[in-house]
C-alpha cells in the first residue's frame, strides 16, 4: 500500500513538472500558425 501511495504520488509531482515544461515549448496560434498568406 505503501508503495501505491508513493507510485501515485510521484505519477502527479511528474505530471506537474512535465506540464511546467511543455509549457515553456508552446507558442501563442497567431505565430504558429503565420505564414505569407494567412492574416489572422
Amino acid at each position: 500500500m505503501k508503495s501505491f501511495v508513493l507510485a501515485v504520488v510521484f505519477a502527479v509531482v511528474a505530471a506537474f513538472g512535465a506540464s511546467l515544461v511543455l509549457e515553456g515549448f508552446q507558442r501563442p496560434v497567431d505565430t504558429a500558425y503565420s505564414t505569407g498568406g494567412v492574416r489572422l
